[in-house]
């Protein structure tokens, strides 16, 4: 299974960006061990359209071109669910024994996403109902992809 983080907007470099890279590089390699074959990162930049509604959709487009036939889409959105790190494992290694071929996790722009790719979700993840900036949500999302990557191979990384 391939893994994915699909952005709105690009991460300057600096600190956020050295440690996201640090844990997409970690789950990569822990990964690997346990049948998931990527994770990347996608920058889709933003929409330059002055209405709301219309920025929205076309990053929404822009987002639902990259993801695969038959793959688990997860959104960010702070009206999401509040999975634990065990629990988001659990889900993770079952799409992957049920032979799904890629997870993409999708954090929409400033404005949020279309209702249309919102809703076709398969799920909706929260990272409480806190509002975090896009650096440090797609930083916590990599870590917590890493701590299930450690989780589903028994590192002892994750101690509950």
């Amino acid at each position: 299974m391939r893994l994915a983080i699909a952005a709105i907007g690009r991460l300057k470099d600096g600190p956020e960006r050295e440690l996201a890279e640090r844990y997409r590089k970690r789950a990569e390699q822990v990964g690997r061990r346990i049948g998931f074959r990527d994770v990347e990162v996608v920058e889709i930049r933003e929409s330059r359209a002055q209405e709301v509604g219309k920025r929205m959709i076309e990053e929404s487009i822009a987002l639902a071109n990259i993801i695969p036939d038959k793959a688990v889409t997860v959104i960010l959105d702070e009206r999401g669910e509040n999975l634990d790190s065990a629990t988001l494992a659990a889900r993770l290694g079952r799409w992957r024994d049920d032979g799904r071929p890629a997870g993409v996790f999708i954090i929409g722009g400033d404005d949020g996403l279309a209702p249309s790719l919102r809703d076709k979700a398969s799920l909706k993840l929260a990272f409480g109902a806190a509002t975090w900036p896009h650096p440090m949500v797609r930083t916590m999302l990599l870590e917590q992809i890493y701590r299930t990557m450690t989780i589903l191979s028994g590192h002892p990384y994750h101690r509950a």
